[in-house]
């Protein structure tokens, strides 16, 4: 049985995107530069309310690659795959191409 998770309020389930870790060319990258930084987002939840009771909707949506704080999250892991689930305002903002 697959396990989809929706996340509450305004968090956000995230994938993070594995940086290669050598080039084209076989090139072995340094560890600093394949930090995992950046992921796409898997789910959203609903947002969260104001004062008045009124839903804050989230402005990420799925598909989106989203630019991460280098800590923070929680970790969940659904079947063999793990994923990550932020905050929306801990996400620091989208890629574009």
């Amino acid at each position: 049985m697959a396990k989809r998770l929706l996340p509450l309020l305004n968090r956000v389930l995230v994938d993070k995107i594995v940086p290669p870790s050598k080039t084209s060319a076989g090139i072995l990258l340094p560890e600093k530069t394949t930090k995992l930084n950046s992921g796409k987002v898997i789910a959203v939840g609903p947002g969260a309310r104001d004062r008045n009771g009124n839903i804050i909707p989230v402005t990420v949506k799925e598909g989106d690659i989203v630019l991460l704080p280098e800590y923070g999250g929680t970790e969940v892991k659904l079947g063999d795959k793990e994923y990550h689930i932020f905050r929306e305002d801990d996400i620091l903002g989208t890629l574009h191409d």
